[in-house]
């Protein structure tokens, strides 16, 4: 797993695709920065990191489009499954890496309150607890769109996936508002990310949400390592 990792994280920064996903979250960070704290006078970061949400939903899908269909797209898929790591080895390495990047293009957010705290208090329980949120989101997001990059070989097809799941989280809420039965209703409440989401942009540590994101993680990481298995007895 350590040297997929490797491999995977010196992929994103070898080509332009790792800089200009960290330039392109750096960019609507501090324009919401500037925006909501600096023009509006508040160090409350709530209402940025509630604004980054659709951010987040439409970078994951590009940083996770190539992970698995490129491998399979340049037929280099049989090379990685007939080498001495587990498939587990080779969805998690991969899985690592995107997550590493993330992290890195969220975390203007935390340069952005160090900055403020300079020349005012930070609520920095609240921040915490809004990163905490929007790190579980991305782990969440990019597992989801690891297993569509699983799928095809085209990473345009992926990439068009991931948009597609990312609008339907994004409409979901307003679905559960339309369809009839309490069924429904209770369902497409319950996969809404952005009702998991909130509690966190309020600043508070949400159990439930948390433990909703990190099991939607590990569920589709599952599904990538079926997939995995299931391309090796083709």
């Amino acid at each position: 797993m350590n040297a997929i990792f490797k491999r995977e994280l010196r992929a994103y920064f070898n080509a332009p695709l790792g800089y200009v996903l960290i330039a392109v979250a750096y960019f609507f960070t501090n324009y919401y920065y500037f925006t909501y704290n600096l023009y509006g006078n508040t160090t409350d970061f709530s209402t940025l990191y509630s604004m980054l949400f659709s951010v987040v939903l439409f970078l994951v899908p590009v940083l996770t489009m190539r992970l698995l269909s490129e491998e399979k797209r340049s037929k280099t898929d049989q090379l990685l499954l007939t080498a001495p790591v587990s498939r587990a080895g080779i969805v998690l390495g991969k899985y690592f890496a995107a997550v590493v990047v993330y992290l890195l293009a969220i975390s203007g957010t935390l340069v952005d309150a160090v900055i403020t705290s300079f020349v005012a208090p930070v609520d920095w329980p609240s921040v915490i607890g809004n990163f905490l949120g929007i790190a579980l989101l991305g782990l969440a997001l990019i597992a989801v769109c690891l297993f569509l990059s699983s799928l095809t070989e085209s990473q345009v097809i992926a990439a068009v996936m991931g948009f597609a799941v990312s609008l339907f989280l994004v409409l979901v809420d307003a679905i559960s508002y339309v369809v009839s039965g309490a069924f429904w209703k209770t369902l497409f409440s319950y996969l809404s990310f952005s009702a998991r989401y909130e509690p966190f942009t309020l600043g508070v540590v949400d159990l439930p949400g948390a433990v909703f994101f990190l099991s939607v993680s590990a569920l589709f990481l599952v599904f990538s390592i079926m997939t995995l298995e299931r391309r090796r007895w083709m």
